[in-house]
């Protein structure tokens, strides 16, 4: 998985709905559908997009497939946002002066 896989992913804001919800813990995809106007075969091309790009990860129980965040994919997300750490304080900081000098 590369990082435009997990950012077009999450780019869709159905497909953030449902990694949001997953986040409160393992769901099957009845459940994930409530609150949707999704068909069973479009939750299912959403979970296959998030499962792709590595974000989600499945475990069958007999007929049951239940769904969860997985964590090695949300580490992904992390290193590749924490490599702008850096960037981000100045920036700020620039951006409070501005507002500073704007309001005087």
């Amino acid at each position: 998985m590369n990082e435009t896989e997990f950012f077009k992913a999450l780019a869709d804001p159905t497909r953030r709905a449902v990694f949001e919800r997953l986040a409160g813990g393992e769901m099957n995809a009845t459940d994930l559908r409530q609150g949707f106007d999704l068909s069973q075969p479009a939750m299912s091309q959403h979970l296959a997009v998030l499962r792709t790009a590595g974000l989600i990860a499945e475990q069958k129980h007999g007929r049951n497939v239940l769904y969860r965040i997985n964590p090695d994919g949300v580490a992904k997300i992390h290193r590749w946002l924490s490599r702008y750490n850096a960037f981000w304080p100045s920036r700020v900081d620039d951006l409070k002066q501005l507002l500073k000098e704007m309001d005087q």
